[in-house]
């Protein structure tokens, strides 16, 4: 699915016209939306905005179909152009705080950062300071006008690594297609409990898990999910994983690797109790056993810049506790140093 920005001047279709005086976003449905009703569409063509809200500016006539206004229930046709006039919300109860960031990367456009562990992305009921948004109204504060403050995608609060943040409403529509094109290339770092004997594809779908409502799991009418990964290194009873994402569903590796039986390091939500095996040195065991965090870092992302179309990529080295997990590890397995690519 792609939408675009339309252009400063009136739209026609088939004798209907949209407004000019507002930002305005036009996409054509594509074949598998055909036949859903008009908010469902939206929900899927304009992912970065709420259900809710797409309903409410179809109320208040901020949506055309073809040219015309239609009911939050009336059905949509493949090929149909809906165009959206979104209303720019300030992100008034969000602080901008001047907290340091990790900057990989930015112009008039994007910003690519390299997030820390411990921090989680957006301000919420248990967390309205220190986090990555507060930092980022800091650091840009156009992005107060900009839904969700520019961010296209999140990583968990303990997980490291790159993500990309959008500085202009249509460099954010521009990536939100391409992240719901499945076009973006996301690559991470992984340390698993035991040794795969190969890689693999999981293709699981995921969601809510039945009775624990706070976590994810493989659930049979979850959501799609595929994960790709790959043994880098393997060690006395732990391995180094690279692992693609195809997908982006909530805790999406953590979850596919627990299903596996191979759950992260360190990870106190699928990953159980930490245990050495047998034979093990005393700075393996201590290692495994104070790991504070699932041991995931995202180290590359490749995207399409929102305003050249220029493919770009970036990477970030393994974080130092990552990096010290994966040197005793395989100093623990006798392996040479540098034996294996893991930055």
């Amino acid at each position: 699915m792609q939408y675009t920005l339309a252009q400063p001047a009136v739209k026609r279709f088939h004798g209907g016209f949209v407004p000019t005086d507002a930002v305005r976003l036009t996409a054509t449905v594509p074949p598998e939306l055909g036949g859903r009703r008009l908010d469902q569409a939206l929900a899927q063509l304009f992912g970065e905005y709420s259900r809710a809200r797409l309903q409410q500016w179809i109320r208040e006539g901020r949506v055309w179909v073809d040219g015309e206004h239609r009911r939050a229930r009336d059905k949509v046709l493949a090929g149909d152009v809906v165009t959206l006039e979104p209303v720019a919300e300030p992100c008034l109860r969000w602080e901008p705080q001047a907290i340091p960031l990790d900057i990989v990367y930015e112009d008039e456009s994007i910003i690519v950062i390299n997030k820390a562990a411990g921090q989680v992305v957006h301000p919420a009921a248990g967390n309205p300071r220190d986090t990555l948004v507060n930092a980022l109204l800091h650091h840009a504060p156009e992005l107060e006008r900009v839904p969700r403050a520019g961010v296209v995608h999140r990583l968990d609060k303990d997980t490291t690594g790159l993500l990309v943040v959008a500085r202009t409403l249509s460099a954010q529509h521009h990536l939100v297609a391409q992240l719901q094109a499945r076009a973006f290339e996301r690559e991470y770092r992984a340390v698993v409990s035991g040794v795969p004997t190969g890689g693999g594809t999981l293709d699981a779908p995921i969601g809510r898990h039945p009775v624990h409502r706070t976590r994810m799991a493989v659930v049979r009418n979850g959501k799609p999910a595929i994960t790709h990964y790959r043994v880098l290194e393997r060690y006395r009873a732990h391995s180094l994983l690279s692992v693609r994402l195809e997908t982006g569903r909530t805790h999406q590796i953590r979850v596919h690797m627990a299903h596996v039986r191979h759950p992260l390091v360190g990870d106190p939500v699928y990953g159980g109790r930490p245990r050495p095996p047998a034979g093990a040195s005393e700075a393996a065991r201590a290692a495994l056993q104070s790991f504070p965090r699932q041991a995931l870092h995202a180290r590359r992302l490749g995207l399409r810049h929102p305003v050249s179309g220029e493919l770009r990529a970036w990477e970030a080295p393994l974080p130092a506790d990552m990096a010290a997990l994966v040197t005793v590890l395989r100093e623990d397995a006798g392996l040479v140093p540098g034996e294996a690519e893991h930055g």
